[in-house]
């Protein structure tokens, strides 16, 4: 999958479906030659490169060449090479310079991948999955080598990128922007996709048509990549649709600080970056030392949007979760969050367990509240101790009750925060995160605790083991719910402070380490008020990460739709949540929030013995349903969105096996019309010579794959009435004929 050809220094990393083109150039740095459609490898693409003198142009080899930095497609741009845009690397030296020159030096081509622990990234179980190209460059003046790794998939449009920089020089050099991958276009004919917006509204899809300048987004926020943005971006031909066209996908493994940045020239070339954002980002090598980017995952697609998505799906769900439950239908919960709030005892816990199993379901899981005073938000976090007032027996009690019922028990956490009144905080009040002799900003009233410092994390390490080891628990939400403020460590000088946001993150990663590797049998799932740290990296560690704090169902259609894109559905986690919505105060049918619930972890978050009879047989129902369906959804089938919610009334999608034999397919209406005309969904994804039994309400008929797929499923507004008018939706089963 990767050549060199030696004679015209190029390299070819190629599959089935991808190429990528990287010339080693006069002045010994790198070009990227092309990206794209794979094509036939051959000894010769020098012809790609495009040269001309131009106006104001440096030219940075000995004459009578004329090549110029400015005007060529470079592979790993530096600062101070006659390049004025944007550059994916900036070393400050001691004398003060910024100028560096980085030249090819050797490379090796090897099977399989090299790990990038303590950082998470995708992986390979046996060497024949990939082949990974490292080309070292060396720079004289500092002494310092600059290695570029790229491991090309055999099986997917996939190609894994990180930057490492060793330093051997005897002059410390700092690091001031270190990206960890950078693509060149020749051309600008492309839309921006996104993914954006904020708390209970997040990951919204986003698009627009690229323009000379710069586009990005972006995290600034220290703990975690954010509600605001995702560390995604894609880059999408104007024709290109959900099933056909050229899509360029660029995902970043990571949690903290990042840049997603494209950057148009006057003269139409597009360049794309990805790495840690470099505000706030500073990091002192000294000899010896080195420092190791997180990856960024390129996906090349020419079968549109859903092309790249599936990508995605299918190298993150199998080459980036790990562990016992990666490959495990999730178990259907019940959170007593927004049944009790902090106001719960243990009778009032093992009432609501009890109903939970009555219905069906596998998991019960205690929120927030169980551990210090915790009683409210003020106070409490950070006192890993069982509230024995609340809780008599302990989690260790609870948990051995809740078993005995034929449940599995799981909590919640937030290791990573404090209150200030806390036990915690009253011995370690240098151990916030915060600037002295400034204010300390609070969220949430509680304040986020220095993991950059490594007896922090040991402490919150051997609190929680303590609790874990001592109960019967199988799943653990990992909550985080604020952003940092005044980022500054009081156990880092002043030379170091750029280091602490980078640091925080790689203690994140640390005690996940820790814990999964000393409870392996537990599911964890990540969450940051909702979805504010859904990205790569999380599911390197916790498997599913809770979506968004927003339940509503239809709100829901526009946060899973956009978290699509990225991610599989098997790591969204989506529960079916009381009316009046405690977000949107909007009343749904309870059938259209599990049919959105469906299409993730699937679980129920409020109380059932609130329910009426016939709703708790619905909720019966509803549970039967997904035990039957999960492992389509969540483990074999394939993903496709055939509506959009960004684009009109109507939302639908489908997830299709492998061998075409089954598919669940969702269509979500969102206000009803008086007198409406039929509707008629086209179905995607099927086999056209397959005979399909469809089920759907009250009906049953048998279709071919291609009748389904272009002329459709007609159905009228009328059924949709008798579904609940407003919110009403509708599940298609669709199953090969005998």
């Amino acid at each position: 999958m990767i050549k060199y050809h030696d004679s015209k220094k190029i390299f070819h990393l190629f599959n089935r479906e991808v190429s990528y083109l990287i010339r080693i150039m006069e002045n010994g740095q790198l070009e990227n030659l092309y990206y794209g459609k794979a094509i036939h490898d051959r000894e010769d693409f020098s012809h790609f490169h495009q040269e001309e003198m131009r106006s104001q142009m440096s030219v940075c080899i000995p004459e009578p060449g004329i090549l110029s930095m400015q005007y060529t497609k470079q592979e790993y741009p530096v600062y101070g090479t006659g390049d004025y845009r944007s550059p994916a690397l900036s070393v400050r030296q001691e004398n003060g310079s910024s100028i560096v020159n980085f030249t090819y030096v050797s490379h090796e081509i090897m099977k399989g991948k090299r790990s990038l622990a303590p950082l998470p990234a995708v992986y390979t179980e046996n060497e024949d999955e990939a082949e990974t190209l490292e080309i070292r460059l060396h720079d004289e003046v500092m002494d310092t080598d600059l290695f570029l790794s790229y491991t090309i998939y055999a099986e997917y449009p996939v190609i894994a990128r990180n930057t490492r920089i060793v330093h051997h020089g005897t002059e410390k050099i700092t690091l001031e922007r270190v990206m960890s991958a950078s693509v060149e276009f020749s051309d600008m004919d492309f839309e921006m996709v996104h993914l954006s917006g904020a708390w209970s509204r997040e990951r919204y899809v986003k698009n627009r048509k690229l323009e000379m300048g710069i586009q990005a987004v972006q995290g600034l926020n220290g703990t975690c990549s954010g509600a605001e943005h995702n560390p995604f971006l894609a880059l999408k031909r104007p024709d290109a649709t959900e099933s056909q066209g050229e899509v360029y996908g660029f995902s970043l493994v990571y949690s903290g600080n990042f840049l997603a940045q494209t950057e148009v020239s006057t003269f139409d070339m597009t360049r794309v970056m990805l790495g840690i954002h470099p505000e706030g980002f500073s990091w002192t090598l000294n000899q010896g030392e080195e420092f190791q980017s997180p990856e960024a995952v390129l996906v090349y697609s020419r079968d549109g949007l859903t092309g790249m998505s599936q990508t995605y799906h299918r190298l993150y769900r199998t080459r980036l979760m790990r562990g016992v439950w990666r490959d495990r239908p999730r178990p259907i919960l019940l959170n007593n969050w927004e049944a009790t709030y902090f106001d719960f005892n243990e009778e009032k816990i093992l009432k609501i367990a009890s109903k939970a199993k009555e219905v069906g379901a596998e998991l019960f899981v205690l929120d927030d509240g169980w551990f210090g005073a915790r009683n409210d938000d003020y106070r409490g976090l950070g006192d890993w101790y069982v509230n024995l007032d609340k809780l008599p027996d302990g989690i260790s009690g609870l948990s051995k009750k809740i078993e005995a019922m034929g449940l599995k028990f799981g909590l919640w956490v937030e290791l990573e925060m404090v209150n200030k009144d806390s036990d915690l905080y009253r011995a370690h009040p240098d151990w916030l995160i915060g600037a002295p002799g400034r204010f300390e900003s609070h969220a949430r009233h509680q304040h986020v605790l220095d993991f950059s410092r490594k007896e922090v994390v040991d402490y919150i390490y051997e609190m929680i083991s303590k609790v874990i080891e001592g109960a019967s628990i199988s799943y653990i939400k990992w909550d985080m719910n604020r952003y940092m403020s005044e980022p500054y460590s009081r156990g880092a000088d002043a030379s170091s402070q750029g280091m602490v946001m980078h640091r925080y993150i790689l203690g994140v990663y640390d005690l996940y380490t820790r814990l999964t590797q000393r409870f392996p049998e537990i599911l964890f799932e990540s969450c940051a008020s909702g979805g504010a740290r859904f990205d790569p990296a999380m599911l390197y560690f916790a498997p599913q990460t809770w979506t968004s704090d927003d339940t509503d169902a239809s709100e829901r259609l526009k946060i899973q739709y956009g978290t699509s894109y990225v991610y599989p559905l098997v790591s969204m986690g989506s529960h079916v949540s009381a009316v009046p919505n405690h977000q949107l105060h909007r009343v749904t049918p309870l059938a259209t929030r599990a049919n959105v619930a469906y299409f993730g972890t699937f679980g129920y978050e409020l109380d059932l013995n609130l329910l009426t009879v016939e709703e708790i047989e619905q909720v019966k129902q509803q549970i039967a349903f997904m035990k039957e369906y999960r492992e389509l959804i969540q483990i074999d089938g394939d993903f496709y969105r055939i509506l959009s919610p960004f684009e009109g009334n109507e939302t639908a999608w489908i997830v299709v096996s492998q061998d075409k034999k089954q598919a669940v397919a969702g269509f979500y209406q969102r206000l009803n019309k008086v007198n409406g005309s039929w509707l008629n969904l086209k179905l995607t994804g099927l086999d056209s010579e397959v005979l399909y039994e469809v089920e759907y309400a009250d009906k049953k008929y048998q279709a071919y794959g291609d009748e389904l797929m272009y002329a459709g499923i007609p159905f009228s507004r009328e059924l949709l009435n008798q579904m609940g008018g407003d919110f009403s939706s509708l599940i298609f089963v669709l199953k090969a004929a005998a």
